[in-house]
């Protein structure tokens, strides 16, 4: 494994992000030959816990969203501008609102890469409960979260991913997840965490991506791991414990663990729920 530097760590909340389950996967479930030769592929990215707290040196990252990857691209390539535009923002109810509606408007388009990741960074700091969710026409949809100090800005941190994105061969791409595995070959290591399966048909939550993802998504992920395992890739993914995901999965080895969801809508929905982690390797 490689020195890791702490200050590299998500900027982002993100539902059903990792940090929960990271010193657990990093202890546990790492292959036991991975190291800096081998390439990290994560397709479903999000806040990216996994990724910073290994720092692979090789790593291909992915997410469909793409106001999300453009984040990871201005971080990694106008992080001082990033830094300055932040510094800008106002935590206040009527700010919030004029600066949420930006992709309601059609002069969206005209925004730079750093204004808009700049409105990313700022939202997801200010609104109701760090949720990222956008409705069907793609639109950030979450209220204004009323918090009185938000860390909006955190330069220590975004320099720090700034530097290890800049310092190592991380290749990022706004795909789908069977186009950013393509190149994935024998001996690499594959983080799969998609949108998980809901344990109630009422309770999806697809909504930080207008594309969504269904059981015929979940089955195409399901053949996309036997092509992983088949090219001899050493694969890991985590889902919600469903009978569907268990069946669908059932020929490999898996585990059930509980973790903590903080971000839900719903405040009685947060908690401990059963996770599955499934994995091709000893």
């Amino acid at each position: 494994m490689v020195a890791v530097n702490k200050l590299v760590k998500p900027f982002l909340k993100w539902a059903g992000g990792k940090r929960q389950l990271v010193p657990l996967i990093v202890e546990n479930y790492i292959p036991k030959n991975y190291n800096s030769q081998t390439t990290y592929y994560e397709p479903f990215l999000g806040g990216g816990a996994l990724l910073f707290a290994l720092q692979p040196k090789k790593a291909v990252i992915n997410d469909s969203n793409t106001e999300l990857i453009n984040c990871y691209k201005v971080v990694r390539d106008s992080v001082d501008e990033l830094i300055d535009d932040l510094k800008s923002h106002e935590n206040n109810e009527e700010y919030y609102y004029a600066i949420r509606d930006w992709d309601r408007e059609k002069t969206f388009q005209d925004k730079t890469p750093v204004q808009r990741a700049s409105r990313i960074i700022f939202l997801n700091k200010t609104c109701y409960n760090g949720l990222f969710r956008v409705n069907s026409q793609g639109q950030f949809n979450v209220p204004f979260g009323k918090y009185k100090n938000p860390n909006i800005l955190d330069v220590a941190v975004l320099k720090a991913v700034s530097k290890y994105l800049n310092d190592n061969e991380i290749k990022i791409l706004n795909s789908d997840f069977q186009t950013a595995l393509k190149d994935a070959k024998r001996g690499d290591f594959v983080y799969l965490d998609p949108p998980y399966d809901p344990v109630l048909d009422t309770a999806s939550f697809t909504g930080y991506d207008v594309n969504g993802f269904n059981k015929d998504e979940q089955i195409r992920l399901k053949d996309t791991f036997d092509d992983l395992d088949r090219r001899g890739c050493k694969v890991l993914l985590s889902n919600a414990y469903t009978n569907f995901i268990t069946e669908l999965y059932e020929g490999y080895k898996y585990t059930k663990i509980s973790a903590i969801r903080a971000i839900n809508s719903n405040a009685k929905k947060r908690g401990k729920v059963d996770e599955i982690l499934v994995k091709n390797y000893e």
